[in-house]
C-alpha cells in the first residue's frame, strides 16, 4: 500500500487557479500510476486525471481537458494537479489515488487513497 496526503485546496473565484499536491510514502511510489478524482455533494466520485509511472502518459476527463494539468516529481514522491480557469462546477473534494497500472478511470480499481482536499470555486 501507498500512503497519500493531499494539500493545496481552498476557496478561489471563477477563472482562478489552484495547484493540488499529493505526497506519497510507503512503497516505491515511482512505480505507481497516480490519479485525481473528485466528489461533489450528492454525486458519485468521478475521474479527473491520471498519469503513468514515468509521467510520459496522461489521461484527462473531457470536463477538465485543456484547463487542468497532471504532473509528477518522482524524486519528491509527489503528484500535482494544476487547475486553471476554474469554474463553479469544479467545486468538490479532490482525492489523490494510486494504482499499480495506468489506464483505469474506475475508482474501484484504485487501492490507495488520500483523505481529500476541498476545492470551492465561487461565481
Amino acid at each position: 500500500q501507498v500512503q497519500l496526503v493531499e494539500s493545496g485546496g481552498g476557496l478561489v473565484q471563477a477563472g482562478g487557479s489552484l495547484r493540488l499536491s499529493c505526497a506519497a510514502s510507503g512503497r516505491t511510489f515511482s512505480s505507481y500510476a497516480g490519479a485525481w478524482f473528485r466528489q461533489a455533494p450528492g454525486k458519485e466520485r468521478e475521474f479527473v486525471a491520471a498519469i503513468n509511472w514515468s509521467g510520459g502518459s496522461t489521461d484527462y476527463a473531457d470536463s477538465v481537458k485543456g484547463r487542468f494539468t497532471i504532473s509528477r516529481d518522482n524524486a519528491k514522491n509527489t503528484v500535482y494537479l494544476q487547475m486553471n480557469s476554474l469554474k463553479p462546477e469544479d467545486t468538490a473534494v479532490y482525492y489523490c489515488a494510486a494504482h499499480s497500472r495506468f489506464g483505469s478511470r474506475r475508482p474501484a480499481d484504485f487501492g490507495s487513497w488520500g483523505q481529500g482536499t476541498q476545492v470551492t470555486v465561487s461565481s
